[in-house]
């Protein structure tokens, strides 16, 4: 974990209250995809944990949505600004456990850390099929840059406006040959991918959090191995181990 100073380069929106924003500043503590950021910001108490879309040697890209006063004021910011970040924190997504054929599985704002899961696994020359799932097509974002990695990429709008109608369930259902999964999304999302796939898999969540580094226990869930902390010992839970 590394805390420091990182500079705003970039505040656009993306889609329907959703931006994206560039970071500069230290990367040496990003490790593996599927980590997440915590932001301080001036007039709130605890800070904000975003999950990091993607980074390289001086950049940390990350994309929220809109959800009360503190992403409100996030999307206010300007190149330029400087933000007290915590980064670094959580487990990430285990490349090493996967098989040649994932699935990488996204709903909404669970949807960025499974970029820079993908650009990975494709590094290791394995074959990831997306499915990414959204509301209606307003909400769409990084359609294109998935498709630009190489990657088989499915669609799922839950009004049927754009590609498969319905759910992210409603994709793997016309899917066969994948031997493991990732996925991050809503609980109720992630319970029904659970409940839908007969192969092992790694599954991050999203919780309220304080600290966001294991200190106050405000995150603790109960699993097969005992109890654990989202923000410190996941946000990542093997499929084997989780109990609704």
């Amino acid at each position: 974990m590394n805390k420091s100073v990182y500079i705003i380069k970039e505040n656009i929106l993306i889609a329907k209250n959703t931006y994206k924003t560039i970071l500069s500043g230290d990367t040496s503590s990003l490790t593996k995809p599927g980590q997440f950021i915590n932001i301080l910001l001036d007039g709130f108490y605890l800070r904000r944990p975003i999950s990091v879309c993607d980074y390289d040697d001086s950049t940390i890209t990350i994309i929220y949505k809109i959800v009360g006063k503190g992403t409100e004021k996030m999307s206010l910011l300007t190149p330029g600004d400087k933000l007290d970040i915590l980064v670094g924190l959580g487990n990430g997504f285990s490349t090493e456990k996967s098989a040649d054929k994932p699935l990488v599985i996204g709903g909404g704002a669970g949807i960025p850390p499974m970029y820079n899961l993908a650009k990975k696994l494709l590094r290791e020359e394995k074959e990831p099929i997306v499915i990414l799932g959204f509301n209606t097509e307003d909400e769409i974002f990084y359609k294109k840059e998935f498709e630009n990695l190489g990657v088989k990429v499915l669609v799922c709008t839950a009004d049927g406006s754009v590609g498969i109608k319905g759910f992210v369930t409603d994709a793997i259902k016309q899917l066969t040959g994948y031997n493991y999964f990732y996925t991050c999304g809503p609980q109720p999302m992630l319970k029904a991918v659970y409940d839908i796939t007969d192969v092992s898999g790694e599954l991050s969540f999203e919780e309220r959090m304080g600290c966001g580094f294991g200190a106050c226990m405000g995150c603790s869930c109960k699993t097969k191995y005992g109890a654990k902390r989202i923000c410190k010992d996941g946000p990542v839970l093997e499929k084997e181990e989780i109990i609704w």
